[in-house]
């Protein structure tokens, strides 16, 4: 193991300036998007001086000194994690950030994670490095002795104990050893005791709600570290939607000052993650509902090509205008980018097949379309429900895709029902709407759902013994999606409803069954099964049995239907 020692410009362990606002100092240092550095107990601002000289070149950095530390003040005298996270809101407001990537070493990764919880629209990026999570029994009373000892003394206690944990045998990296027990020892003894007693005692706080982070989230320890170790830091990053774990080999406690140039490079790989979950943006985008077009044009040899397209809005009246968007990586994004003309074909209900077609890279499209052609030569598809002939009034960049504005030259229109499209599937309102009503009029009528856990289908057990769907009316009772929701909320699952799935009469009761299908966050109360090998002699009737072949048969190609008779035979319409 090399000596590197904090690699301080100045070498002097003593505080370096700092900025203030109220109680709290704090490390400013260059320019560009924030990351702000929160250190472990006993230390201050300057234990992250290899980061800040990584990092001020391309970001703005900021390093707390936590309440208690370095040249912050003691503003509570028993200080909670979310008192230590207050800090950070304050320095953020005082400069004017919105949101920052938080990293958080030792009790500063607690501090980190709590802000990130109460604050997830201001985190960009969270990282919590040799951070303690369920500490054995065994290591639990050892830290609480310790924490007491601390206390009762009034003094930060034996330093030398904890120096040898975090850097190993005493003389291998002197240097350094030396600059954090000279901020140990010239620590404020209540602040320390304060910021150790709620460390060790906060290993478990975060038990069940880690699931809650959504933010990009790296856990890191040391290969050495035996109390913040290699365990704990893969299972807090298996519990984080977004999370990953790194080890770093050879690495004890203090790793950021020990094995800096790794921390660094692991640190600059993680800020090239997107903040954003873009599977879980394209869901989000994906809830609102839109009609789905197909977007025409032809190229300078007279080729026809044409892409589906959902991404679609008027712009003006005058000049007549409207936009579509094309991905930078389709095939065909040159041609329109530089074509002079294109057409939008608006898709009717009856045209799901040719919006597949067009969204398919296979060859020969418009062999398999009935089309003619406007007067520039764009092909015009037979069957929708609108069209416009386009000239090219403007191309725009924006991220990866490209707008392409249009100028409408020549339009038609007609009353048949358009194909709607959201959260990844197709729907026909004129299917939907009937069925609902039709099972409206009904005396009785029971709702139920097929709901998605993590690749797991939601199930309870009815009063035999067998499994059975989420439900409500029927006994008697009036169901609804409404009170599904409701009675499913008070077992606490948080459910969202998607399309229809079914909707038929049970010929036994008169009852008339609707069936969605939809999602949850957490199902804490039900008994999971594996969607891709469900009992299904096991479940309640063959009304759900047969339902849940279908669902499992259509969720293997993301194409849904919709059910439509009693609970013996029916139809089965496609609507994706």
């Amino acid at each position: 193991m090399s000596e590197t020692g904090v690699a301080r410009r100045d070498r002097d362990p003593s505080l370096a300036h700092r900025n203030y606002v109220g109680d709290t100092a704090y490390r400013d240092a260059g320019a560009g998007e924030t990351i702000v550095f929160i250190h472990g107990v006993g230390l201050n601002a300057d234990a992250w001086e290899p980061q800040i000289a990584a990092f001020e070149t391309t970001h703005r950095v900021i390093a707390i000194d936590m309440m208690g530390h370095g040249k912050s003040g003691v503003s509570k005298a028993v200080p909670t994690l979310d008192d230590y996270a207050a800090q950070i809101v304050i320095v953020l407001d005082a400069i004017g950030v919105a949101a920052a990537n938080i990293i958080g070493h030792s009790m500063g990764g607690l501090v980190a994670t709590a802000f990130a919880l109460a604050h997830p629209a201001r985190t960009l990026r969270l990282c919590v490095m040799n951070s303690v999570y369920r500490r054995s029994e065994k290591q639990r009373k050892a830290v609480i002795v310790r924490a007491e000892e601390i206390a009762a003394s009034k003094t930060v206690g034996d330093i030398e104990q904890p120096l040898e944990r975090w850097f190993g045998p005493r003389d291998q990296q002197p240097a350094t050893t030396n600059d954090v027990r000279h901020w140990l020892t010239h620590a404020n003894a209540a602040g320390y005791a304060a910021a150790y007693r709620l460390f060790a005692e906060s290993d478990d706080v975060f038990v069940g709600r880690l699931s809650k982070l959504i933010t990009p989230t790296l856990f890191a320890t040391g290969s050495l570290d035996p109390n913040s170790s290699p365990a704990m830091t893969q299972a807090m990053a298996t519990e984080v939607p977004r999370g990953k774990s790194l080890i770093i080999d050879g690495a004890r406690h203090m790793m950021n000052l020990t094995h800096a140039a790794e921390v660094n490079t692991a640190l600059q790989e993680f800020m090239k993650t997107s903040a954003v979950d873009s599977k879980d943006l394209r869901k989000a985008f994906g809830t609102f509902m839109t009609g789905v077009t197909v977007v025409t044009t032809h190229d300078a040899n007279g080729e026809l090509r044409g892409f589906t397209a959902n991404s679609f809005s008027s712009v003006s009246l005058d000049p007549p205008l409207l936009l579509v968007c094309i991905s930078k990586f389709a095939a065909s994004c040159e041609t329109f980018s530089t074509a002079p003309v294109f057409a939008v074909n608006i898709l009717s209900e009856a045209q799901k097949q040719t919006s597949t077609v067009f969204a398919s890279k296979r060859a020969g499209k418009f062999a398999e379309a009935r089309y003619s052609l406007s007067a520039s030569g764009n092909p015009l598809l037979d069957g929708s429900v609108a069209w416009f002939d386009c000239a090219r009034h403007n191309v725009v960049d924006a991220g990866d895709h490209l707008v392409l504005i249009g100028r409408v030259t020549d339009y038609a229109h007609n009353d048949a029902s358009p194909l709607g499209y959201a959260r990844g599937g197709y729907f026909t309102l004129d299917l939907e709407q009937s069925a609902v009503n039709a099972a409206a009029q009904s005396g009785r009528t029971e709702v139920g759902a097929i709901l998605e856990y993590k690749n797991q289908l939601v199930t309870f057990r009815a009063p035999d013994g067998k499994f059975d769907l989420p439900h409500v009316g029927r006994n008697g009772d009036v169901g609804s999606a409404s009170r599904l929701l409701a009675s499913l909320a008070e077992n606490g699952i948080k459910a969202h409803l998607g399309f229809l799935f079914a909707v038929y009469e049970n010929s036994s009761d008169q009852t008339q069954c609707i069936v969605y299908r939809g999602e949850c966050e957490a199902a804490p109360s039900a008994e999971l099964l594996d969607l891709n090998n469900l009992p299904l002699d096991l479940f309640r009737d063959d009304a759900i049995r047969s339902m849940l072949r279908r669902y499992c048969a259509e969720r293997l190609e993301g194409r849904y239907s919709v059910y439509s008779g009693d609970h013996i035979s029916g139809d089965v319409r496609e609507v994706s």
